[in-house]
């Protein structure tokens, strides 16, 4: 006979799923998160994408790039890892599907990481999965690209604050911009800057905290905010809403990879947004006197060396301070054309 109104569930049954929920509560978790976890229905891979197809082909002018973003997966990644749920998905599945073609087609490549990038994106954005996107660090355990192919990956430092004038003027969302350049003047990786919370932002402090579990190294990490980019974050939460700092528009849900990309080839630019970490670095060393531990601090890098990163206590946060209100201030300082003024008549 049944259980109450639960005439399918047996009271051994009933009995086992309570033990599982006093063993979670024992561990300090709480059961009704853990029950409402097991509710949600984790898409695959290839149902994800489809998805993000779905959502993001009315955009899209050409209707030849729009199948080709969906005939691409279907060759190359839905074969490798399809079927793996959308969670599971991380660098060893990227690398396998990746790397018959990184080398002998490299720019197709690239763009099948962009949109492999694009469906993980979605799937953090709706709680399908946590963590960094693996499509960021890939190319560093692939093998090197010809280099025909990879020249234009980074902006000399140089042109960086003629390429901030043309982005203010750019033909996109006032949220991209704002988000590009914040990711620009904070020398943050892409996904640390999509993926930025309200709930990690200080102004009075002028600080962004990000948490561990959305790092690299998987460490926490405090980036100083230069007075421009405290007039950015006001500006964003002028026009934004919810609680990610550049959200999609009329959405809640982070601004993706493909966002940045595609202002990127408006402006007829051949380079990545995650090179202007590089951009930065290359400044850093031959435009400053700034130590290298506090550059590399600053790009959030792990020190490799054992015996330094133990006697390592302090994040170096106020000289990293002047160091980015600095690169800042080189960044934003734009000088247009020179226009003489007449001299005043007596």
């Amino acid at each position: 006979m049944g259980l109450g109104s639960y005439p399918d569930v047996s009271l051994a049954e009933v009995r086992e799923e309570a033990a599982k929920y006093r063993k979670i509560a024992r561990r300090g978790g709480d059961p009704f998160v853990e029950r409402d976890k097991a509710k949600v229905v984790v898409p695959s891979f290839e149902q994800a994408a489809r998805t993000v197809h779905d959502e993001h082909s009315p955009g899209w002018r050409n209707e030849k790039h729009a199948a080709q973003w969906l005939s691409t997966l279907k060759q190359y990644v839905f074969p490798v890892f399809g079927s793996l749920p959308v969670s599971q998905v991380d660098t060893p599945q990227v690398k396998e599907a990746l790397l018959p073609i990184w080398v002998k087609k490299p720019e197709t490549a690239r763009r099948v990481r962009q949109r492999i990038g694009l469906v993980l994106d979605w799937a953090k954005a709706h709680r399908h999965r946590t963590g960094d996107n693996p499509v960021e660090t890939i190319a560093d355990i692939l093998p090197k690209q010809p280099d025909s192919d990879r020249h234009h990956t980074a902006l000399p430092y140089a042109d960086v604050p003629q390429f901030i004038a043309e982005l203010r003027e750019a033909s996109t969302s006032e949220v991209v911009k704002l988000c590009f350049e914040f990711l620009i003047l904070t020398a943050a990786r892409t996904g640390e800057v999509l993926g930025a919370t309200w709930a990690e932002i200080d102004l009075d402090k002028a600080e962004w905290l990000i948490p561990a579990n959305r790092m690299k190294a998987n460490r926490e990490h405090r980036v100083p905010l230069s007075s421009r980019c405290i007039w950015i974050l006001e500006r964003a939460r002028e026009i934004g809403g919810g609680s990610y700092v550049f959200p999609t528009p009329e959405t809640d849900a982070p601004l993706s990879n493909m966002a940045l990309l595609m202002v990127l080839r408006r402006m007829g630019r051949k380079i990545t947004a995650h090179g202007f970490r590089s951009t930065f670095r290359d400044w850093a060393a031959e435009r400053t006197n700034f130590p290298r531990e506090v550059c590399e601090q600053a790009l959030a890098h792990t020190i490799k060396d054992k015996a330094e990163a133990a006697y390592r206590r302090s994040d170096l946060f106020e000289k990293r301070r002047e160091l980015m209100a600095t690169w800042a201030e080189f960044a934003t300082a734009h000088h247009g054309k020179v226009i003489p003024i007449a001299a005043k008549r007596a």
